[in-house]
């Protein structure tokens, strides 16, 4: 019976042993598997981070763009205003001294025709500089977009 109780410790304390061994190594896989989860969600966040910072720095860049455009637009109709508003009064000056109908109705038909011209290629050289100005705006956001779509198909 001294042999079988030998036996029966022997196997509760190799039970024991191995119990400790494998629970040891399922903390150990648990501590490295909390360990490698940290880290992958600090590095999600410091990308996060980053990738925010890019985005707004797309956003600035876009809203300077935009004010650029909305500047030079601006200029050119005080430009074109200003120009526009001198003809007009030379236009009226040149009218007031005709000397028949006939000379008024010459003079008031070149000053339209003149008119009409300038204005049509003020406002072509608006539509260009609305049209790049929108451009360059987006510029800025289409990259930004191009950028997270790719690495959002590289993630995946």
């Amino acid at each position: 019976m001294a042999d079988t109780a030998e036996a029966v410790k022997k196997t509760v304390e190799q039970t024991a042993a191995n119990t400790k061994a494998q629970t040891e190594k399922v903390q150990a896989a648990g501590a490295q598997a909390f360990k490698d989860g940290l880290e992958k969600t600090t590095a999600s966040l410091s990308e996060l981070g980053a990738q925010s910072k890019l985005n707004l720095d797309a956003v600035v860049a876009s809203t300077t763009a935009a004010q650029k455009g909305a500047e030079a637009l601006s200029a050119q109709a005080l430009s074109y205003g200003k120009s526009s508003w001198e003809t007009g009064v030379a236009a009226a000056q040149s009218m007031s001294k005709a000397r028949s109908v006939q000379e008024l109705i010459e003079l008031q038909t070149s000053f339209t025709k003149s008119a009409m011209e300038v204005y049509m290629a003020e406002m072509t050289k608006m539509t260009e500089t609305l049209t790049s100005s929108v451009k360059d705006s987006f510029k800025p956001i289409n990259e930004r977009v191009t950028a997270s779509v790719e690495k959002f198909q590289a993630a995946r």
